[in-house]
């Protein structure tokens, strides 16, 4: 059975959603599919010359139809090499194949998603939420210091990995497919008719196809964090349409309607993240770091300071 269904994959065309087992570019061995999405399929690989476990991230062909989309892929993923920091998956190497696959080559992180630790666990404490949070705005803070917006920020685009002996991190993912500053707005369909995108966590000025900056990725992770502390989205709605409505014309809901446990300036903190003007929201996640620690521990020598 699964070799008539990767023979059929193959033949259908998506050569690029069937590649175990197959050598890539004279240099990786694929071994099994991590995953995959409406852009690429990801899997765990062998770097042949240094037996290194690399994660591959193969785009899928039938983005070729859309060279906007494969020029901006290029310019970005040439602007994630540069990006060096422990709350990044940086890219290692864009490459392009004889037979025209483009693909990525990450670290492979070990460890779970955002998303699964929030499906087994349920909403987060405190203390285990806040130094996640403050790690990967100081990822992201890089990041726009290098003017990428991620523009896909969401709990499966976050992976909580070891570190240390004892402890863990969180580590943004997915800047391969990321948004330089200066490009249009995301929200826009490619030719290939798929949202740059995932539509629970779009700012407003995303919805509307604006131009992005900084402060559409802070709106995101606003929308993230909330959903950490309570297991629920800040805006009530029954479909992605009514949701991005509520986005466009309403107001989040308090933080502390599901958690009275939380301090009221963490609540004002979020509120201010999910601003629907940006020009009410967080200009920098520096900012928005330490106002995070200040509302949790106000000490100087924070070890939460240490993070940023």
């Amino acid at each position: 059975m699964v070799r008539r269904a990767v023979r059929a994959e193959r033949d259908s065309g998506d050569v690029a959603g069937a590649m175990e087992s197959t050598i890539l570019d004279s240099r990786y061995k694929i071994l099994r599919k991590l995953g995959e999405g409406g852009m690429a399929y990801v899997y765990e690989a062998e770097e042949l010359n240094s037996g290194e476990s690399v994660a591959v991230k193969v785009i899928s062909p039938k983005l070729s139809k859309d060279p906007t989309l494969l020029k901006r892929l290029r310019r970005e993923a040439g602007l994630a090499i540069r990006m060096e920091h422990p709350n990044v998956c940086n890219i290692m190497r864009l490459g392009e194949t004889e037979e025209g696959l483009i693909y990525l080559v990450m670290p492979l992180l070990k460890g779970e998603m955002l998303s699964d630790r929030e499906y087994k666990t349920g909403p987060m404490s405190l203390e285990e939420a806040i130094p996640f949070l403050v790690q990967m705005c100081s990822g992201l803070d890089q990041a726009h210091q290098l003017n990428i917006v991620h523009r896909d920020l969401k709990p499966e685009n976050i992976m909580i990995v070891k570190d240390g002996e004892d402890g863990e991190k969180a580590v943004v993912m997915d800047f391969g497919l990321a948004k330089e500053t200066r490009a249009e707005g995301a929200a826009k369909l490619t030719a290939t008719g798929i949202i740059l995108g995932t539509p629970e966590f779009m700012s407003p000025e995303q919805i509307r196809g604006k131009p992005l900056d900084v402060r559409s990725d802070i709106y995101a992770l606003g929308v993230l964090a909330f959903e950490m502390f309570t297991g629920k989205l800040p805006f009530e709605g029954n479909t992605t349409q009514e949701l991005m409505l509520a986005r466009l014309r309403g107001k989040p809901i308090p933080l502390r309607k599901y958690r009275s446990d939380i301090p009221e300036a963490v609540e004002k903190i979020l509120s201010k993240c999910l601003a629907t003007e940006r020009e009410d929201r967080y200009s920098s996640f520096l900012e928005l770091g330490f106002e995070l620690i200040n509302a949790v521990d106000s000490s100087p020598n924070s070890k939460l300071r240490e993070m940023l």
